[in-house]
């Protein structure tokens, strides 16, 4: 059981720490029963509070897009990559908007864990995007293996309790577009064999099996009207497999059409409330209801353009889409995925992930009890993980079989077996 450090702080701000309050969930870890600071509480009292807090309990943050900026920084080569340093001295990271991330400001952030993407763009795709999301998942081993025992890779909860306890930080790995799996189900089991944990179903481009966020307002790019069968058999064989549903990015449809048939809890990795600002990368109230009911998890991203829906944003802009999540969805269904990395506008206040503490602080000043603010942290999250563990065991012990249906699509080049066959036809 891990137990809160201890600081030096004036005796008010604490009642004594001989109740222990065990977070109801996927995990439990000990935490003060109450803090004395108060929502109306200073800034500075209320910082120091939240900087216990999340020492006591794991932070996860559902998405951080590291690794593509080593990829366009570096060319993947780390073997002088500096990431135990401050990168906000070294260039090129020092004069790049989209850099956030290095090993000290995460220990600041009190991270625990961190979901690092294995991104492709879309321009891959039909092309080599099956290759690139492999080097992607290459790099983040080689950078976890780098910086160990700071960072570890985990995948599953038992290893983030195990990292959270030991005082290391958890490298956990997502899939940020279906578009990675080149209509392959084959390689989406070697993906989760290969630790990933999570797909996002879409990235900014359809696949050939399910429509994104370009099917609704302003673009209306409508190609599969959802989820095609073929599609849903994705969702059925990642619930099989273990490997969380991510609906980040997706169209309304395809959202829905996911919610429909899926067993297991999913998450949106990295998205805000569309009531709050109107992009087709946010969640509508009628699909946070819909997550209620999956018991699934909407992670709130940081990018300015997402939260105020202009270039300029604050923490209170970022507090206010987590309390409408959590008003609509409830306290249960809500977490953090920052997209740090991969924005280029960040909110006044969390600039970089050292800045959770900040964030909580914030929170605490709206009134978030502990267990409220255990939850949002990585509580919620590691419910979802246990829930999709759970499923994936239940089949496992009834022997189910990966699914094997075959494309009903043909995709734009040709495949291996395609030139296989044309040789067979010329003999």
């Amino acid at each position: 059981m891990t137990k809160a450090k201890k600081w030096d702080l004036p005796s008010r701000q604490w009642l004594a720490l001989t109740s222990i309050l065990l977070i109801a969930g996927a995990a439990s870890f000990a935490v003060p029963l109450a803090l004395s600071v108060t929502a109306g509480s200073p800034f500075d009292e209320r910082y120091q509070a939240a900087i216990q807090l999340l020492d006591a309990v794991p932070i996860i943050d559902g998405h951080n897009d590291l690794p593509w900026n080593i990829r366009k920084f570096m060319h993947n080569q780390i073997n002088e990559f500096r990431f135990d340093e401050d990168l906000k001295t070294i260039s090129p990271w020092a004069n790049s908007p989209w850099s956030h991330t290095d090993l000290q400001r995460l220990k600041r952030g009190r991270l625990s864990a961190q979901f690092w993407a294995a991104y492709v763009p879309c321009e891959a795709q039909y092309k080599d995007a099956v290759q690139i999301t492999l080097e992607q998942i290459d790099v983040i081993e080689r950078l976890t293996d780098r910086y160990s025992p700071h960072l570890t890779k985990c995948t599953s909860v038992l290893d983030i309790k195990e990292a959270h306890k030991n005082r290391r930080i958890c490298s956990l790995i997502g899939v940020e577009g279906g578009h990675s799996l080149g209509g392959s189900l084959g390689v989406l089991r070697t993906f989760y064999s290969l630790g990933v944990r999570y797909m996002t179903l879409t990235s900014t481009c359809h696949t050939p099996w399910a429509d994104s966020s370009n099917a609704d307002a302003p673009k209306y790019d409508v190609k599969h009207g959802g989820l095609t069968p073929y599609g849903r058999t994705i969702v059925r064989e990642m619930n099989r497999l273990g490997m969380i549903v991510d609906l980040s990015k997706a169209s309304v449809k395809t959202m829905k059409d996911v919610l429909a048939i899926a067993e297991a809890p999913l998450i949106f990795s990295h998205s805000s409330a569309f009531e709050l600002c109107n992009s087709s990368r946010n969640v509508q109230d009628e699909i946070l209801q819909l997550v209620t009911k999956n018991r699934g998890l909407v992670m709130v991203n940081f990018y300015n353009k997402f939260l105020s829906c202009s270039e300029n944003a604050t923490v209170h802009d970022a507090v206010a889409h987590i309390n409408h999540i959590k008003n609509i969805a409830g306290i249960d269904c809500i977490g953090l995925g920052s997209g740090f990395d991969g924005i280029n506008y960040t909110p006044k206040g969390i600039e970089d992930v050292s800045a959770y503490p900040y964030l909580f602080a914030e929170l605490m000043g709206h009134g978030w009890t502990v267990e409220e603010l255990t939850k949002l942290a990585g509580a919620n999250l590691l419910r979802v993980m246990s829930e999709v563990e759970r499923i994936r065991d239940i089949k496992r012990l009834n022997n189910e079989k990966p699914f094997e249906d075959i494309p009903n699509f043909r995709l734009p080049l040709q495949t291996s077996d395609e030139l296989f066959n044309c040789s067979n036809n010329s003999l």
